[in-house]
């Protein structure tokens, strides 16, 4: 099973100048080392066959059989092999030379891709030698022993994606020839080039080709001519790319003086699920219609089992490591404080309230209403923090929630639930020794009610502390913690609260205040409605409960923003985590995430609102519309299976 990935290969040959023979020896090298390693698609430079800057060499009848021959070559080497290979050439065509991707298989040539926007500035005088695309009638050609079609207008089918051509100077026109290839149905592009450096460049290419696979939702595949091609005036310095939906999955080495092959595996069933939610994509392609495309279908190549090079990230919600981190730590926050301070001013309340259990989730929630009163010019005594002691209540947390509050000049109140909730379990008639669900969500409804009752006392806002992992999971009381005037975390995952916490505690207050994030970041997380142990500790820990949430923000991140099945997202996580989790333990919480993602669909169903802070949320207003009662049964059975 190859799980919708394609492994492809960007490779860039050592070459001489005039000199087929010899670089068709590099590029057959290239080529079965790729089909060893089980790449189905492997694309070369621009003009690779004969190297790219030969200049008026291009008017030599016998460079252009040799280039012929060479080719011929190539083809019978490539016979017995599955692999399609992409190679750049010169054909003569309609009077002419064009620029042309060689696309082969099993010794067939499949079609010919000529070049669409020939360049002639700078140091670019390519119309002396070539014509372009847009200047030619879609034809044949005889090459090879072959009749061939030669168009700029064609898409290659295979088992496994759909791809499209362009070459090099093609993807820095205003409307590149891969957005209508994209449009018609190509789920990956290929660009052959012959990219010159220069001090900067490879910065703002490598923007360009990330920003033109977001835009069409689709994989790149970037090849660019390297050492042995002229440096009469210019430098080659090699570069390759693998890139998917504007994130680089692989990149190679530069500048180097041997041969470079990059692989990397494409998911074309991500891409295919990003263009199903996307209704614009969809929208743009049907004004498409007037652009017919030639359909080439490839043999079968598709492995039994497919063995992955990328790297999978296993905390996708968290920002990068870099330069950027800090900046997009400062957004996230940012964006919940835009959206509190909106939801004040608006209503004009005077107060926002807080409950404030010394966990994770309320100290986020609290930092971010003590950073929009800052804001908005408000004095922080408007922050009514009220912490609620309960029968699980530990010293740590209570004294972390009082610490934090003094420290961030809040209003503090306290509020004991016992004794409320002894009499309620009096009402109802609940034993308060049997600590069942009744007992602890007894408790949640309870702080609910004081903070509800304590806003309507105050003109205040119930500022809501539950995460996005929380509403994934159904672990919150419905009409409990489940329920607020504004949820400022309410698509923040766990792992990102934690990430955030961190980040503020080192870039926001004083020391004491960061000591005090730190020491609740270490703290284990609970709702702390189980009395604690007899030495005053936790008994009970969310994770031991409900499973990792760095396994279940992994499940939640690509079930929901790519539609993978259970067993695609058991062998990614297997990967991610190796050495960290076996895989019965991957198995045993993914079956958890299933069925309490499904079961729990009636609490998502009625949020209030929240800002969204990334890719996903699941506000029925916002990403997620699910019914509440839709069966979990096929994703049951195939974690069953796995």
């Amino acid at each position: 099973m190859n799980y919708g990935f394609v492994k492809v290969a960007a490779a860039v040959p050592s070459v001489r100048v005039g000199d087929p023979k010899f670089n068709v020896e590099q590029i057959e090298s290239l080529i079965i080392q790729a089909n060893n390693q089980g790449v189905e698609i492997i694309v070369f430079p621009e003009l690779s066959i004969t190297a790219y800057s030969c200049g008026d060499l291009f008017f030599q009848q016998l460079l252009l059989d040799e280039a012929e021959m060479a080719l011929i070559n190539l083809m019978n080497f490539t016979r017995s092999m599955n692999i399609i290979s992409v190679i750049g050439v010169p054909v003569q065509f309609g009077g002419g030379l064009v620029n042309c991707a060689a696309v082969m298989q099993k010794g067939k040539l499949l079609g010919l891709v000529p070049k669409t926007f020939i360049p002639n500035y700078k140091e670019f005088y390519e119309r002396r030698w070539f014509q372009s695309a847009a200047d030619l009638e879609d034809g044949n050609v005889l090459i090879c022993g072959q009749q061939v079609l030669v168009s700029a207008r064609q898409l290659f089918k295979t088992p496994s994606c759909t791809f499209g051509i362009e070459i090099c100077e093609d993807l820095w026109a205003p409307i590149p020839p891969s957005s209508t290839l994209a449009l018609k149905g190509a789920e990956v592009i290929l660009n052959l080039s012959a990219d010159t450096d220069a001090a900067g460049k490879y910065e703002y290419m490598s923007g360009l080709v990330r920003q033109q696979s977001a835009r069409l939702l689709a994989g790149y595949v970037y090849a660019s001519c390297g050492f042995g091609e002229s440096t009469q005036d210019v430098v080659f310095s090699g570069k390759t790319l693998i890139v998917e939906n504007g994130e680089l999955l692989k990149e190679g080495p530069r500048h180097s003086m041997e041969e470079i092959m990059t692989i990397s595996e494409i998911d074309v069933e991500r891409l295919r699920a990003e263009r199903r939610r996307n209704t614009t994509f969809s929208a743009n392609a049907a004004l498409m219609c007037d652009c017919p495309m030639r359909i080439v279908e490839t043999a079968s190549m598709i492995q039994d089992t497919i063995e992955l090079t990328r790297e999978v990230n296993p905390h996708p919600f968290l920002p990068a490591e870099g330069a950027d981190r800090d900046e997009r730590c400062e957004e996230i926050f940012t964006i919940q404080c835009d959206g509190l301070a909106k939801r004040i001013v608006h209503t004009n309340c005077e107060t926002v309230v807080v409950g404030i259990s010394g966990g994770l989730d309320s100290t986020l929630a609290l930092l971010v209403c003590a950073k929009t009163f800052d804001r908005l010019g408000k004095s922080r005594r408007g922050i009514i923090g009220i912490t609620m002691p309960g029968f699980g209540t530990t010293d740590r947390t209570y004294t972390n929630a009082i610490r934090l509050m003094q420290q961030l000049g809040i209003t503090i109140r306290e509020i004991s639930i016992k004794e409320a909730c002894l009499q309620h379990f009096r009402d109802i008639g609940h034993d308060p020794e049997q600590h069942d669900v009744t007992y602890e969500n007894s408790q949640a409804r309870e702080r609910t009610q004081i903070l509800m009752d304590a806003a309507n006392q105050m003109n205040g806002l119930v500022v809501g502390t539950g995460d996005l992992s929380e509403l994934a999971l159904g672990w919150a009381t419905y009409n409990g913690d489940h329920m607020s005037m504004y949820g400022v975390n309410g698509s923040v995952p766990k792992t990102l609260v934690k990430h955030l916490v961190r980040w503020i505690a080192m870039h926001i207050g004083d020391q004491t205040t960061c000591n005090t994030l730190l020491d609740i970041i270490d703290t284990p997380i609970s709702p702390e409605l189980i009395p604690a142990d007899n030495e005053g500790n936790i008994r009970q820990k969310t994770e031991d409960l409900v499973g990792p949430y760095e396994l279940h923000d992994f499940f939640l991140y690509h079930m929901l923003r790519s539609g993978y099945h259970p067993r695609k997202l058991f062998m990614l996580a297997k990967r991610a985590f190796k050495g960290k989790f076996e895989d019965e333990v991957i198995k045993h919480w993914l079956t958890t995430f299933c069925r309490r993602f499904f079961s729990q669909q009636f609490k998502r169903s009625c949020l209030p609102d929240g800002p969204k802070v990334g890719s996903i949320s699941l506000s029925p207003r916002g990403d997620w519309r699910m019914p509440s009662d839709a069966s979990a049964e096929m994703w049951l059975a195939e974690c069953k299976a796995l």
